[in-house]
């Protein structure tokens, strides 16, 4: 029996020896490398934090004491040693998430995948504990230095520093990394950190790299400006964290289960707010990882774990097909910049960074300030493409509206992951934007159906300089192209029957269930006219007039079904004193479980039976919607 077959417990670990602990964490790596390489999930994070993991279950009593994962990817081990060992099904439907869940233990609690937010419920969960004289429980998030890029994490910081008796501690997983090389004045501050103990290079940095970085609170500044009181107030780099209030431990070596223990145990007893520094390398243990320049695996698909390389070469993606067409984009128009939010691989801008280094900015995981250094960038004579995922575009909702639409700023955002992403669970799925997005005036939204579609409407897209636009497109591998057999006043018809009775308007790459739907209606003699909007906000008045020539409409969206791209169309028709039955289909507004693509869409009624059935319902004359 190996030992990790021993823990089920965070106890568990209290009676293992050093030695023994060391032996234990190489087995963990050993079964996330056979496990995860089977299934595909989060393997060079997990990799990097095994050491870290088990000393930090040693030093804190969980769950009587809380542990937070900042966006939570990070937490297999934690699954591990919290008892959960079947990693067979990782991130598919009946088996464990890929990130904290409330259903799965009592140790997990911040289930939210977005980063950055960690602090802010340690801060709100130590008030808690506090008002309800539970001064025995700690409070412990975990964060990564990738995640500390996010201004909610300073603005937690700021709040965490004002009480000196409230015991958080804040462990800082410095690998350097998020899903590329952290960037920015803080990253070049905990490279001091971790190069030196000495002043000379801190005050070299604090006057460069400081200079550029927001003042979060009042504490900072005073930092800032103590450097102009000499070198008796600021002697160490880890000044500017003591100057916020909170105490510093590190940096020390994220590996050493030892000196990790150590730390936490010194943190433990200061009954305050403490940071640690924990120095890690993403990928530990495990060559073909270390070796991978691009993100240290941070996520994979099914791999040889000998070799680390998969066993199967996937079709070119969505993302792909963005990739190229950006390349292209960026040689026709030199006006044209690009802007990623720590995620330069992940939403295809690499080859374009590549190109054109100079006109690349990667802001870190700050989805606010890029959305308003876009609009600036546009009243500057450039035209901005800002590529995200389409969760985190939740994030930066009001820059949206208020910095760019209010502005008519002409900023291109490129949404991939949109609609049902499946693996990551609830908050992945980018099933939002399409229904927060259709508040915003004048925005406009396209939704390619195939590739030929992402670069047509990525060109039309950056030709919009008075408003901004919208391109959204899928995970995975991108479907064949879809040719239309008509075009009227910018939509495409996909399929046209004579005295169809049913109109599918079809949104994204849905087209194809949408004619697969019309195809089954055929064969009951039900005529369906098939369209695309191709532009799905606003509400395309040609649309308007084909509904009066069918007897019924039918929506099909990759979106939620409140307040989309369905609703917008059964609103216009309404306004338009167009009186047939509608049918909206889409996502159901809920959180979704983790699963494949294919069957959350068909458990949803997304598919061509799905669809097929609700026309049925529509043309038997039942209520709209």
């Amino acid at each position: 029996m190996t030992l990790l077959e021993t823990v089920y417990r965070p106890r568990d670990l209290d009676q293992l020896s050093f030695e023994e602990l060391g032996q234990l964490a190489g087995e963990i790596r050993e079964f996330l490398i056979e496990s995860v390489s089977r299934t595909g999930g989060h393997l060079g994070p997990n990799l990097g934090v095994v050491e870290l993991t088990i000393a930090l279950h040693r030093v804190f009593d969980s769950p009587r004491d809380t542990i937070l994962w900042d966006t939570g990817h990070q937490s297999y081990v934690h699954k591990l040693l919290t008892g959960r060992h079947d990693f067979s099904k990782l991130k598919q439907d009946g088996g464990i998430s890929g990130y904290p869940s409330r259903a799965e233990s009592e140790h997990d609690v911040c289930e939210n995948s977005h980063a950055s937010t960690s602090l802010s419920y340690a801060d709100g969960i130590a008030k808690a504990y506090q008002v309800r004289g539970q001064t025995d429980r700690r409070v412990v998030g975990v964060i990564g230095d990738g995640a500390l890029t996010g201004g909610m994490a300073w603005e937690a910081l700021n709040n965490i520093a004002c009480a000196k008796d409230r015991p958080v501690v804040i462990v800082v997983n410095d690998n350097e990394r998020s899903y590329s090389p952290t960037i920015g004045g803080l990253a070049d501050h905990l490279a001091t950190l971790r190069t030196t103990q000495g002043y000379e290079r801190f005050l070299d940095w604090g006057k460069e790299a400081l200079a550029r970085t927001p003042m979060v609170g009042g504490a900072i500044y005073e930092a800032l400006h103590g450097m102009k009181k000499g070198l008796k107030d600021i002697v160490t780099p880890q000044g500017m964290f003591e100057d916020l209030g909170l105490k510093y431990v590190g940096p020390i070596d994220g590996h050493d289960i030892e000196e990790v223990e150590s730390a936490l145990r010194r943190a433990k007893g200061f009954g305050g707010p403490v940071i640690v520094h924990c120095i890690t390398r993403k990928g530990e243990g495990y060559q073909p990882a270390l070796d991978d320049e691009a993100d240290h695996f941070h996520g994979i698909g099914v791999i040889n774990p000998e070799t680390g390389l998969p066993f199967q070469i996937q079709g070119t993606s969505w993302t792909d097909i963005f990739a190229d067409e950006m390349l292209k984009v960026g040689n026709d128009r030199p006006d044209v910049v690009a802007i990623t939010a720590a995620m330069l691989q992940p939403v295809g801008l690499k080859k374009f960074a590549e190109a054109y280094p100079e006109r690349i900015y990667d802001v870190g995981i700050a989805e606010q300030h890029a959305a308003t250094s876009a609009a600036g960038l546009a009243f500057g004579g450039l035209h901005p493409v800002v590529a995200l995922y389409a969760t985190f575009l939740n994030r930066c909702f009001d820059q949206v509206l208020m910095d760019v639409a209010l502005h008519k700023a002409g900023v291109t955002f490129v949404l991939d992951r949109a609609g049902i992403t499946g693996d990551d669970g609830a908050s992945h799925n980018g099933m939002w934007d399409m229904s927060i997005l259709q508040v915003v005036p004048g925005l406009r939204i396209a939704a390619p159906r195939d590739p030929a579609q992402v670069r047509e409407q990525l060109r039309e897209a950056i030709e919009v300089e008075d408003a901004p636009t919208v391109v959204r497109f899928s995970k995975g591998a991108a479907g064949p192209e879809i040719e239309a057999v008509d075009h009227v006043d910018g939509v495409d018809v996909l399929r046209r029957s004579a005295d169809a009775e049913v109109l599918i308007v079809t949104a994204g790459p849905l087209a194809i269930q949408g004619l697969a739907a019309a195809e089954l209606l055929a064969a009951e003699g039900i005529r369906a006219t098939v369209v695309d909007p191709r532009w799905v906000k606003p509400v395309n008045p040609a649309l308007i007039d084909m509904a009066r020539r069918h007897k019924a409409v039918v929506t099909v969206e990759d979106n939620g079904r409140v307040g989309g791209v369905g609703a917008a169309i059964s609103q216009a028709l309404q306004d338009a004193g167009v009186d047939r039955p509608v049918r909206v289909m889409g996502i159901a507004q809920e959180f979704l479980e983790h699963g494949k693509r294919a069957g959350i869409l068909e458990r949803l009624g997304l598919s061509g039976p799905g669809i097929a059935a609700a026309a049925r319902s529509a043309l038997a004359g039942g209520s709209s919607e």
